[in-house]
């Protein structure tokens, strides 16, 4: 179980497992990139991060057994 990082790669979009040193799979879109790696972080009950074109976190989703969970209801 390892949480799914969007992040970018040049003018496109990968999803890297975390610490993994190769992207799982390649977009043009960050918005397809989040909606592939939200069903892979729903499918190991783990953590989605997403990175902006600066490569700093802007957006987090929890889809384990947060001990914490966040009052976002955005999502």
């Amino acid at each position: 179980m390892a949480n799914q990082h969007v992040v970018p790669n040049g003018k496109n979009w990968q999803v890297k497992a975390e610490k993994a040193t190769k992207a799982t799979k390649n977009f043009n879109t960050q918005k397809a990139a989040i909606a592939y790696a939200k069903d892979i972080a729903k499918n190991q009950k783990s953590e989605l991060v997403i990175h902006g074109k600066d490569g700093r976190i802007r957006d987090k989703d929890s889809y384990g057994n947060d001990s914490c969970p966040p009052r976002d209801t955005r999502f």
